[in-house]
């Protein structure tokens, strides 16, 4: 390790050559361990000194230009024991002391995941919700960015949130929408890092072996035969890195199989309802189970396959239409610099200029619209002046880019992440050139040689 502290974890990153600019986010989780230590991993509330120290901690970060603050109140972010993470039940005095570090400042944003706590009762949305207007109204004047998402739970939920947020605006609190372009979901494979089978007894005692040989074993009928005739082990827990909503799932394939679809080679992330897993296992008279299995073994094994667990309820993008039309929303909600193994959302905005702007049957928006989203928009938000819009003295940050021809190849796993780690990714073809500070950083499908890309570091 070469830092301690954000800003020398900031001077580490910057010191790197870079393609493209980036920024830094001070993160809740490391700021209270890093200040409470084993108390914050067992969720203790903070004492005022821990508050004046988290709220210096923060400070200094954001003095060295991090661009701000944020926070996860989710039930489902769960560490591997199934514990809440180190932040999840931070206390108002705790939000509000942080949030304090913003004051002064001429930049900094305030960013928070909540499920709004949705599992306690309905009833408890609104309280939680204040918890976040009175961290909003501490850092006194600086934006936040709240997480939208319809949760099969509450199926509704996501509309009181517009409604608070509208109702915040009113009184001069900057509250936005962060909204993904598609379902919010992950994808399963036998590379990938969670799928239905890692629980299953005869599955374990493959489950060591090279792709190639899993999928020998997993075709002998024998096997399989067998297999379908087990039920799952426990998969979250004792070191595991699978969350414990992966329990519940594989106790409910059944249902899982309604959503669940094959990447094939012609997918598209608001896929029909009549070509589910589901569906196919109706159509060949099997059980899901087997369905989802015959699945899974495409492709010798490579196959991929997509569960969109939020934002698709109706199985359609209906909400997301509504979600992303609204003018308090933001592009945004990727999830994939933290699970890597199941989510590729650096291709979103590659699907918002092409499924909202051309390629969907209806509701699509203006192609000008989109490009504002996600470029003006967004670096209006973070505070970033000198970029997203071409004009005269901005940053020559510009990508070249043919619309009819602008696709997204199949995710694809590799392995190229320190200790053999893997990754998803989802290629992009139709981007000509990307200019960075009026350099070619990427020539067609090949990066070149030039790093002009850098850390910007916000207020400078």
């Amino acid at each position: 390790w070469e830092w301690e502290t954000f800003p020398e974890y900031m001077d580490a990153i910057d010191a790197l050559p870079h393609t493209l600019d980036f920024m830094a986010q001070v993160p809740h989780d490391a700021v209270r361990v890093f200040v409470m230590g084993d108390r914050a991993i067992a969720n203790e509330a903070a004492t005022e000194d821990d508050v004046a120290q988290m709220k210096a901690v923060v400070r200094e970060a954001l003095e060295a230009g991090a661009v701000g603050f944020s926070t996860g109140r989710t039930d489902n972010h769960r560490a591997a024991d199934g514990s809440a993470t180190p932040a999840s039940e931070a206390t108002i005095r705790e939000l509000q002391g942080i949030a304090g570090a913003l004051k002064g400042l001429n930049h900094g944003v305030l960013q928070a995941v909540s499920d709004f706590n949705m599992f306690q009762s309905l009833k408890a949305f609104d309280g939680e919700f204040d918890v976040l207007e009175k961290m909003a109204e501490a850092a006194d004047g600086h934006a936040m960015s709240l997480s939208l998402i319809q949760r099969r739970q509450d199926t509704e939920q996501w509309r009181k949130i517009i409604k608070r947020a509208e109702a915040a605006q009113q009184r001069g609190l900057d509250i936005r929408l962060q909204v993904g372009a598609r379902g919010i979901g992950v994808m399963l494979g036998l590379q990938a890092t969670f799928h239905p089978f890692m629980g299953f007894p005869s599955y374990k005692k493959i489950s060591h072996l090279p792709l190639p040989e899993r999928v020998a074993a997993m075709r002998d009928p024998a096997f399989k035969a067998q297999l379908l005739t087990e039920s799952s082990d426990k998969v979250s827990g004792d070191g595991s890195p699978i969350p414990p909503l992966a329990d519940t799932l594989l106790q409910n394939l059944d249902f899982v199989a309604m959503q669940l679809w094959r990447f094939g080679d012609d997918f598209d992330y608001e896929p029909d309802p009549k070509k589910s897993i589901l569906a196919d296992a109706y159509a060949r008279k099997v059980s899901p189970l087997e369905a989802i299995y015959d699945a899974m073994l495409q492709d010798d094994g490579r196959e991929l396959l997509y569960f969109p667990i939020y934002n698709y309820i109706h199985n359609n993008l209906d909400v997301v239409r509504e979600m992303l039309g609204h003018p308090l929303a933001l592009p945004g909600l990727s999830d994939g610099g933290a699970h890597v193994g199941t989510i590729c959302d650096a291709s979103m905005p590659t699907y918002m200029l092409t499924h909202w702007t051309r390629d969907r049957s209806k509701g699509r928006f203006p192609l000008e619209h989109v490009v504002k989203m996600l470029s003006h928009d967004t670096a209006k938000f973070v505070g970033l002046s000198d970029r997203g819009v071409i004009a005269p003295g901005m940053r020559a940050d510009v990508n070249v880019i043919d619309h009819a021809g602008l696709t997204l190849d199949r995710p694809r796993m590799v392995v190229d992440l320190p200790a053999g780690g893997q990754r998803l990714l989802q290629d992009a073809r139709g981007y000509k050139a990307t200019l960075v500070a009026g350099q070619v950083a990427v020539d067609g499908y090949r990066v070149t040689e030039a790093r002009p890309g850098r850390l910007v570091r916000a207020g400078s």
